[in-house]
């Protein structure tokens, strides 16, 4: 019995101070190998006698279980040792100033888009969505452009593999007008289920458009905004005056010259080109074009839903993208559109 207790005692011992699990098991094969001083004494059990073969076997099963215990436990605290050297390793300092990322900023486009919605907010008109892929009626018909017309080769289209209700192919619109036939015929409808006569219409659409065009000064995807105010007493003049108003506030100037230059679109009529010229700056003594505007057409009117006897009105169309370079004095339309932050980051 001394004898297991001395075994059981070293073994706890040996088992403590290995410092590894190859230790570990080395210590373990000294005490319950195949040679090891427990199983020695086991081999013992064939000489005893009987009674005494009983009471050594259990004495030597508990020894035994002892060890196994006291290996256990030893084999626990090395993986909980190992697994706090490894978290320890990998550990993040919390009382280190975080890594903050680099504050971002709106597109060039996005400014302009929003100090466009800015300033003709400011004087009553609402802003139109709708969708970028359109039917053929919202883009081309309803603007007195029909089909087989020849104004239609004036815009390279792109179709989309899809038919509308009447059977005719849906497209990636070429300009932001569709809106504002599907905002004027929903605000018409509007009332006129109310049985209430129709108040003004009074609308900007900016959005992406498509066209088949790319080039150093062009691109198949670009931004529009367009203006449209539809009344009973709205003339020219109060286009011009609209219009002149929202530049000399988007330019933040009023050393800005002016023209209205005739000219033709199908949804217009009389049809202007609004030219501008800055009498300061590089750009001074240049005139630019700038947009496409007039007295919208009669029956653009009808396909409103209004009376084009009682209802008259003005509509407007300006690239963003060219708004934004005359601003912000940028001379190649491509940098829009590429992504480089070094670009982007003056505007941040």
């Amino acid at each position: 019995m001394q004898d297991l207790e001395n075994i059981v005692t070293r073994a706890a011992a040996e088992f403590a101070a290995a410092s590894d699990p190859a230790s570990l098991e080395n210590a373990k094969a000294k005490f319950l190998g195949k040679s090891g001083e427990l199983t020695a004494l086991l081999k013992q059990l064939g000489s005893l006698a009987p009674e005494e073969k009983k009471s050594f076997g259990q004495s030597i099963n508990t020894a035994k279980q002892q060890i196994e215990v006291a290996l256990d436990s030893r084999r626990k605290d090395l993986e909980q040792k190992k697994l706090e050297s490894r978290l320890s390793g990998e550990a993040l300092d919390v009382t280190l100033p975080g890594r903050g990322r680099s504050r971002g900023g709106l597109h060039p486009i996005s400014r302009t888009w929003q100090r466009i919605e800015e300033i003709f907010g400011s004087i009553g008109f609402d802003v139109a969505d709708g969708p970028e892929i359109e039917t053929d009626w919202y883009n081309f018909t309803a603007l007195n452009n029909p089909e087989n017309h020849p104004a239609r080769s004036m815009q390279d289209t792109f179709y989309v593999d899809m038919k509308d209700s009447g059977g005719l192919p849906l497209l990636l619109r070429t300009h932001t007008s569709p809106m504002q036939v599907r905002y004027a015929r929903m605000h018409v409808q509007q009332f006129r289920d109310k049985a209430a006569k129709c108040p003004p219409i009074k609308v900007i659409a900016p959005g992406r458009t498509y066209r088949v065009d790319s080039d150093a000064t062009h691109s198949p995807m670009f931004h529009q905004v367009e203006g449209l105010w539809i009344d009973e007493d709205i003339s020219f003049a109060d286009l011009k005056g609209i219009y002149v108003d929202f530049l000399r506030r988007f330019f933040e100037s009023d050393d800005l010259q002016v023209r209205f230059r005739p000219s033709y679109f199908p949804f217009t009529e009389p049809s202007a080109e609004i030219d501008l010229q800055f009498a300061s700056g590089p750009l001074k003594g240049r005139w630019l074009e700038l947009s496409g505007a007039g007295q919208v057409h009669p029956q653009v009117v009808r396909n409103f839903g209004l009376d084009p006897e009682r209802h008259i009105g003005f509509a407007f169309g300006s690239g963003l993208e060219r708004l934004t370079m005359l601003r912000y004095g940028i001379d190649d339309l491509r940098l829009f559109f590429d992504g480089d932050l070094r670009f982007l980051r003056q505007f941040s």
